[in-house]
């Protein structure tokens, strides 16, 4: 991984975007979205040269983290070290494993602790 790049986890998930009860997928038991585990989460904070994450789904975290230990690891371990987090991203399945330049317009950390983003990849033609 670069030193300062992104790791996009791409699923295929937002070909789910249009239908909310779809994209959520709950239940009685919560939501059942994909994501990582918490050892990878927490590689990814400690040791991974990544400046953040970005996910299709809603949130950085699989939808049943609220039951790992620690839940909501990628929240915990990865914002906890300063790493930025970007979800419900679209089309993530058209860009290359490597080489786009990502820019991601993000609302100032210090005043909003989250917020809408618009993020744009270019990749070469």
């Amino acid at each position: 991984m670069p030193d300062g790049g992104w790791l996009f986890y791409r699923t295929g998930w937002d070909a789910r975007s249009e239908d909310a009860d779809a994209f959520l997928n709950a239940n009685e038991t919560g939501p059942h979205t994909p994501g990582m585990s918490v050892e990878c989460a927490q590689w990814l904070a400690e040791e991974a040269p990544v400046i953040g994450v970005g996910v299709e789904t809603v949130g950085t975290d699989a939808g049943t983290a609220h039951s790992f230990d620690p839940a909501f690891p990628c929240h915990s371990f990865l914002l906890g070290a300063g790493k930025y987090g970007l979800t419900q991203l679209q089309n993530l399945a058209l860009l290359p494993p490597t080489g786009a330049v990502v820019i991601a317009g993000l609302p100032d950390p210090d005043t909003i602790g989250s917020g809408p983003a618009r993020v744009l990849a270019l990749v070469q033609r």
